[in-house]
């Protein structure tokens, strides 16, 4: 039997993929010498790709510290993506609208690998804010958002972030699978997640499910604030205000709750 073909890629285009990858919220600044050993690419083809990134636009060197960082030609591209989604324009006014409703800022999150992204936010007006990233990777069994898309995943997407390991950040983030299953089970039944401090300390949230047209989850609604705001009692009726926004975003993605409860 014939071996199959894979696909050819060019070499150039990727590390220079890979290095534009290479950055991130916690390491927004790179050297040459820093990528070259990360990559494990020679100097003089990292200088070579940064400089054909720079004359694009999508990093800029520091000229007195000679580090890289991302350019606005990355955000250029990342603003049509946002833009064209359509959950992404969908569940705009009801962000805009939970904000009103809760006094937290709000989110959108979706599942990209193993991880969840905020790919939407809304501020809320308080002078104390819950410092949050666009874009930022954080691991699915310590956020509320996170935990609801993983309830509503395929099993082995699940164990695959089990098996990853469940790393703690804080205290009260969850390191048993058992503990992981429960939980899931539970979010599934009440329709809801609240993570209390499990990535940040000082911080809680509430997220709910975003179905699409065919009833699949796609994507959560969360809020976030600081525990002192966000106290245990008022948790029930901001679970259900969140719950709402999630069920009307899915309205505006198609999703039609009478059709599936006939089956």
């Amino acid at each position: 039997m014939p071996k199959k073909k894979q696909p050819q890629t060019l070499s150039s285009v990727k590390n220079a993929l890979l290095i534009l990858k290479s950055f991130s919220t916690y390491e927004p600044t790179k050297k040459v010498s820093e990528l070259a050993e990360s990559l494990g690419l020679a100097k003089s083809t990292v200088s070579r790709l940064l400089s054909t990134l720079a004359s694009e636009g999508f990093v800029i060197k520091d000229q007195k510290t000679n580090a890289y960082r991302l350019g606005m030609s990355v955000l250029t591209l990342g603003g049509i993506v946002t833009n064209n989604l359509e959950i992404h324009k969908e569940s705009a006014p009801v962000l805009y609208k939970l904000v009103n409703d809760t006094g937290e800022t709000a989110h959108l999150a979706i599942m990209d690998g193993l991880d969840t992204i905020y790919i939407h936010k809304e501020e809320c007006n308080h002078p104390v804010r819950i410092l949050t990233h666009l874009g930022r990777r954080n691991p699915s069994y310590c956020t509320s958002s996170g935990k609801v898309l993983l309830a509503f995943s395929d099993d082995h997407v699940v164990e695959a972030v089990i098996n990853q390991g469940l790393v703690p950040y804080t205290e009260n983030s969850i390191t048993d699978p058992d503990l992981l299953q429960e939980e899931l089970t539970s979010i599934r039944e009440k329709g809801y997640a609240v993570s209390t401090e499990e990535l940040t300390e000082g911080t809680k949230s509430v997220a709910a499910p975003i179905r699409d047209y065919q009833g699949k989850v796609v994507s959560a609604i969360t809020v976030v604030g600081p525990i002192q705001r966000m106290k245990d009692k008022k948790i029930p009726d901001i679970a259900k205000k969140v719950m709402e926004a999630g069920k009307e975003a899915s309205e505006r993605l198609g999703y039609d709750e009478r059709y599936f409860k006939r089956f």
